[in-house]
C-alpha cells in the first residue's frame, strides 16, 4: 500500500457525518453511494528522438447520487469537505422528490485482490523510462534503415477509490494502470506507411520497460510497418472475412458488446432488445464480459458502485442468455446485478460498461480456417470503428490485412474497411478457431462521453458475407 495513500474518511472527511449527509440525500431513495477518488497520472511521449511531452497529473473528488426509479440526482466536487458534501446532498436529492422508494440491498463486500496496489508512477525512476524511451528510438532506427520516425509512449497511473453506501458499507479499490506504444514510419521509393504495436495492464512499469519486452513492441511495430509498405489496394464487395485472434475482438466488442449493455436493453434501444432466450449467434459462439481476469487491463475487483466484478455469460452457443447490468438497470429489470457499473471518474455518473469481452474457442485449427477460404480477407489488426447500437450496424478499418484465394495468404491490402452489423455477423460465424487470445492490454471504451480502460478477446473466426470496402479500382 502507498505510504500516502488516499483515506479520505481520516484526512478529510468525517465518516460518521458524512454517512449522515448520504442517508439524508437517499431517503425514500432506491439506491445511492458516495463515491471518493484520487488519481494520479503520468505520460512521456518520444518523438523524432526527442522526448515531446512529459506530464503528470493528480485529481481527488467525490461523486454523491440518489437514484429513483429511472431518475439519478447526481453532484460532485472537488473538495473533500462536509460543506462540499452538503451541497450535493440538496442536489442529488431533487432526484428523490417525495421518496416512497426502497432502498436496495447493498452488495457483498469481497476480499478479492486481483492486481498489486503499488504505484507504478514510482515503480522506476524518470531518469529510467527517458532513457528507455531513447533506447527505443535508436533500437527501432537501427532495425532497418528505411525507418525514418520512431513514436514511443509510456504512461502509467493509479486510481484509489472510496465507496460509502447508505446502508454503512465501505469498500476500497486501488487500481493500478501501465501502458507502453511503440510506432514506426518507414519510407521506400517515396512511399510512407506506419505500424504499431503497444501493451499493458494493471500491473507495474518493471515488466514493461524490460529490455526483452520493448524490443519486441519495436520489433513488431516495424513488421507492421513493412507489410504496410508491401501493401496493394484493398479489392471491395461482399467476401468471407477471417479475423485473426487477439485484438480483432475489438469487433466483437463494438458490434456486439455495447449492443448487450443492460440500459440499452432496457430502453429498447438495442438490436438485442427483447431477445433474450432466443438464438443471436451461430452455434458454437459463446461470449462473455469478465473483470476478474487478474492483471487485465480490463479487471475490476469490484465496480465503481461497490459490486465485485463477475464473469458474465452474454451469448451461450449462439442463445442470448445476460445483459452486463449496472444497479439502475439491474433493478429495474428484475435481475441482478453483474459488477459492470463503471464510471470515468468522480465526475461522471456510472452506467452500465464492459470489462473484457472476448469469444471463448472452439475445436477448428486455424490453418484449416484459412485453407478453407476460397475467396475473402484476412485481417489480423484494426484501427478505428463506428457503430449504430440501435441495429448493430458497425465499419471498421483494419491495420494489418491480406488477400486469401484457394486457401493460401496473399499479398496485403491497404485501405480494407469492414461492414455489416453486428446480429448478422453473429449468425454467419460459420468457424471458430482453437486459438482464444486477450488482446495485449491496450483498450479503451467510450461511451456518452466517458472513457474506461477495456479489455477485448476472440480465437480466429471466419464470418461469411461482410462487406468489404476497399480502394481497389
Amino acid at each position: 500500500m502507498p505510504q500516502d495513500s488516499f483515506r479520505p474518511f481520516e484526512t478529510h472527511l468525517d465518516e460518521g457525518r458524512a454517512l449522515a449527509i448520504l442517508r439524508q440525500a437517499t431517503q425514500g431513495a432506491d439506491d445511492g453511494e458516495l463515491f471518493l477518488e484520487r488519481r494520479r497520472s503520468e505520460a512521456l511521449v518520444l518523438d523524432d528522438g526527442r522526448i515531446k511531452t512529459a506530464s503528470y497529473d493528480a485529481s481527488e473528488g467525490f461523486g454523491l447520487r440518489a437514484v429513483k426509479g429511472d431518475v439519478a440526482g447526481y453532484a460532485h466536487s472537488t473538495r473533500l469537505t462536509e460543506q462540499a458534501l452538503l451541497r450535493a446532498a440538496e442536489t442529488a436529492r431533487l432526484a428523490v422528490g417525495d421518496g416512497g422508494g426502497t432502498l436496495a440491498e447493498a452488495p457483498q463486500g469481497t476480499n478479492r485482490r486481483l492486481y498489486t496496489d503499488a504505484d507504478p508512477i514510482a515503480g522506476a525512476p524518470f531518469a529510467v523510462k527517458v532513457d528507455t524511451l531513447k533506447e527505443i528510438d535508436a533500437y527501432a532506427r537501427a532495425l532497418d534503415s528505411r525507418v525514418v520516425q520512431v513514436s514511443a509512449t509510456v504512461a502509467a497511473s493509479l486510481q484509489e477509490v472510496e465507496i460509502l453506501r447508505p446502508d454503512g458499507l465501505r469498500l476500497r479499490d486501488v487500481r493500478p494502470m501501465a501502458r507502453l506504444n511503440v510506432s514506426v514510419i518507414v519510407e521506400h521509393a517515396g512511399r510512407r506507411e506506419s505500424g504499431g504495436a503497444g501493451g499493458g495492464g494493471r500491473t507495474g512499469l518493471d515488466g514493461l520497460i524490460a529490455r526483452e519486452t520493448w524490443q519486441a513492441l519495436a520489433r513488431e511495430a516495424l513488421r507492421i510497418a513493412l507489410v504496410n509498405l508491401e501493401s496493394v489496394p484493398a479489392p471491395a464487395g461482399a467476401m468471407d472475412v477471417v479475423l485473426g485472434p487477439g485484438w480483432p475482438g475489438v469487433l466483437l466488442h463494438e458490434a456486439v458488446g455495447h449492443g448487450l449493455e443492460g440500459d440499452f436493453n432496457r430502453k429498447g434501444t438495442s438490436a438485442f432488445a427483447g431477445l433474450m432466450g432466443q438464438r443471436v449467434a451461430a452455434r458454437g459462439v459463446t461470449v462473455l464480459d469478465d473483470g476478474t481476469i487478474p492483471d487485465r487491463r480490463g479487471s475490476i475487483t469490484v465496480d465503481d458502485e461497490g459490486t465485485p466484478s463477475g464473469k458474465t455469460v452474454l451469448i451461450e452457443d449462439g442463445i442470448l442468455v445476460g445483459y452486463m447490468q449496472d444497479r439502475q438497470n439491474a433493478r429495474l429489470m428484475g435481475v441482478a446485478p453483474t459488477g459492470n457499473g463503471r464510471r470515468e471518474s468522480y465526475a461522471h455518473i456510472p452506467m452500465p460498461r464492459m470489462t473484457n469481452t472476448y469469444m471463448l474457442g472452439g475445436d477448428a485449427s486455424p490453418a484449416d480456417i484459412l485453407a478453407g477460404l476460397k475467396d475473402g480477407i484476412y485481417a489480423v489488426g484494426f484501427g478505428g470503428g463506428q457503430v449504430d447500437i440501435t441495429n448493430g450496424k458497425f465499419v471498421f478499418s483494419c491495420t494489418e490485412a491480406y488477400r486469401v484465394k484457394d486457401g493460401k495468404i496473399g499479398a496485403p491490402v491497404k485501405g480494407a474497411t469492414l461492414i455489416g452489423d453486428g446480429p448478422t455477423a453473429m449468425r454467419q460465424v460459420r468457424a471458430i478457431g482453437n486459438d482464444l487470445a486477450l488482446d495485449p492490454g491496450i483498450g479503451n471504451c467510450g461511451k456518452a462521453g466517458q472513457w474506461v480502460p477495456v479489455g477485448v478477446g476472440q480465437p480466429t473466426l471466419l464470418i461469411g458475407g461482410l462487406t468489404v470496402g476497399g480502394s481497389a479500382a
